[in-house]
């Protein structure tokens, strides 16, 4: 394996604050790495570092000499003023132009990642539409070796699931940052995790770093509870002696503080109970759609839309960008009108509505000053009482954290401040929508305990296929055009659905054709020899089976490749028709040559 990028002594701190300390690993050619830690913790600054787009305090970066490396920012870049086409043009190599053209490639990677306005300027494009263009720059630029900042991110779970197939097929190194644990366990082969400013490498995928990492905390607890008892003598031994102390006692003073100091870790994660945050009262009514219908210009979102939700129900909603998901939840709270119908909403139902965009909370703000604002004494089922910093401590922020600026806050910080500030209230209906972008594996784990346990109805919007397998107990398949489909089943459960549907329609199709020529036809001419027009057919017949079948692989490997195809409808047309007369012509060879 050739060395593809060293890191020695790494070290990077924020004031104070270290992030990591002295690291040191390698990624070697063919590694498909996905890098792990809680928020704030330095993922995305070892990223930037890594991409030449920060500095380290210390240590060095190497990469291989002529390696070409692509870096997909978890906040990009554009040139304001060009179009979306513009801004990509140079990114295809050369070799690539004269291949497919000067713009085919682009528009297909475009598509196939939901951006078909190729026109528009970059500055009219949302957060989420920059990333996906950014992500198409990144794979269109063909490098050697992918870093990726979050890739998943406002992606559709067609498109994510397109990248994922891309990534695993594709010869390409990777170390990137993602949450999607699907996504992880299926493309990465290596896990490196930053820890209380260390670096730990596991070899195998997500599934295995689970297993490695639990059995690696439960031996640090063993050890921190060793170095608490020994502590705890320690103490005893301090407190007896007199205040001059020098020589040996000097040294076994220094060893006590460095105990203390270790005794300080805290390697628990699951810090909100799920127990100790529960709902307020739901009564039976919670609520029902009665013909809700709702069109943006030509743009159909609901149409006679009826449904009554049921007590304790958890609904995922899934569909393509751009169908309508957010606009339908927002109607359900009364923030957008329908056309016509009616949202008859229980009088009991509390709703924390957590979204994409957040809560706005003042950027000049202390994130602790923040939550008091919101209220100052947090009541948990109705006996317990907790002050503002102790909440915001079981959403794993320190008391140096609630210090912070909301300005300064990562993006998974701000997301998990934003989760805090919705369930403080204490509703009893939650609507979540897009609740895993930009929150670590940690934390994404903790809502999904608390997720399970809550005692009231959840509605969640979202791409993230573990989180919603975890979670629901059925989904709302938004299609477009008005189409909501309700699947009984998880994503995983509806994937496998499809799947079967689409294996029975072929065999069906395979059955119908095999029956096309009779077996009484092909009895009587088994008696008889060719004739020479026979004969000349048969080759002929050899021939086009040739050809058909070598067209068939080739759109095959095309529709696999994961290439967004603009002629797509007509492509499927002549790959159905192919394996149709491919049918035919083979029976007729068939017949043919049994006669020889």
């Amino acid at each position: 394996m050739k060395p593809y990028l060293q890191v020695e002594d790494l070290t990077k701190s924020y004031g104070d604050r270290m992030l990591f300390d002295s690291v040191t690993f390698g990624v070697n050619e063919g590694d498909k790495i996905g890098l792990i830690a809680k928020n704030g913790t330095g993922k995305s600054t070892l990223l930037r570092i890594l991409a030449g787009n920060e500095a380290p305090d210390s240590g060095s970066v190497t990469f291989r000499n002529d390696l070409r490396v692509g870096f997909l920012a978890q906040m990009p870049q554009f040139e304001e003023g060009k179009s979306v086409l513009e801004n990509l043009v140079a990114t295809v190599p050369v070799e690539q132009h004269e291949e497919w053209g000067h713009e085919d490639r682009i528009k297909q990677m475009l598509s196939q990642l939901g951006i078909e306005r190729y026109d528009q300027d970059v500055a009219q494009l949302s957060g989420g539409q920059l990333k996906r263009v950014a992500l198409a720059k990144v794979l269109l630029s063909n490098p050697d070796f992918l870093i990726l900042d979050e890739p998943t991110n406002h992606l559709d779970l067609d498109s994510v699931e397109w990248l994922e197939n891309y990534l695993t097929r594709q010869r390409v190194t990777l170390l990137m940052v993602t949450h999607d644990r699907y996504f992880l366990d299926r493309v990465c082969n290596k896990i490196i995790e930053i820890d209380m400013t260390q670096i730990y490498t596991y070899e195998g995928n997500f599934d295995y770093y689970l297993r490695r990492r639990a059995e690696r905390i439960e031996a640090l607890t063993g050890e921190l509870a060793k170095v608490k008892n020994l502590l705890r003598k320690e103490q005893e031994w301090m407190r007896r002696q007199p205040q001059a102390r020098a020589g040996k006692a000097r040294y076994r003073i220094n060893a006590f503080y460095d105990l203390k100091e270790r005794s300080r870790a805290n390697y628990s994660e699951r810090q909100i109970d799920p127990n100790d945050i529960k709902s307020s009262y739901i009564g039976s009514k919670i609520f029902e759609a009665e013909g809700i219908s709702k069109r943006f210009g030509d743009k159909v979102i609901l149409d006679d839309f009826t449904y009554t939700f049921a007590r304790y129900e958890k609904l995922g909603i899934i569909g393509g960008n751009g169908v309508g998901k957010s606009t339908f939840v927002k109607m359900l709270q009364g923030l957008i009108a329908p056309d016509s119908g009616e949202w008859n909403v229980g009088e009991t139902v509390r709703f924390g509505y957590y979204s994409q965009e957040g809560l706005q909370l003042p950027p000049g703000k202390k994130v602790i000053d923040a939550i008091t604002d919101i209220t100052e004494d947090v009541v948990v089922n109705g006996t317990t009482h907790y002050s503002p910093m102790q909440f915001l401590n079981r959403f794993l922020f320190s008391p140096a954290d609630q210090q912070k600026y909301i300005s300064t806050l990562s993006g998974g910080e701000m997301r998990r401040l934003n989760l805090a500030a919705t369930l403080i209230t204490q509703p009893n209906f939650l609507i979540l929508d897009e609740p895993t972008n930009d929150l670590d594996i940690m934390t994404l784990g903790i809502l999904e305990d608390y997720l399970r346990e809550f005692k009231g109805c959840v509605i969640v919007i979202s791409h993230d296929r573990f989180f919603l397998d975890s979670i629901v107990d059925h989904l709302f398949v938004m299609e477009g055009n008005g189409v909501i489909k309700d699947f009984p089943g998880n994503y995983s459960d509806y994937r496998a659905y499809l799947k079967e549907q689409r294996s029975t329609q072929s065999a069906q199709k395979q059955a119908t054709a095999g029956t096309n020529v009779p077996t009484q036809r092909r009895e009587v001419q088994r008696a008889r020899k060719l004739s020479f027009k026979e004969r000349k057919e048969l080759e002929a017949l050899t021939e086009e089976i040739d050809s058909l079948t070598a067209e068939r692989k080739e759109l095959e490997a095309l529709f696999n490749s994961g290439a967004q195809i603009d002629d797509i409808a007509e492509k499927a047309k002549r790959y159905s028709d192919i394996k149709e007369i491919l049918d035919e012509k083979e029976l007729r060879w068939l017949e043919l040559s049994e006669l020889e």
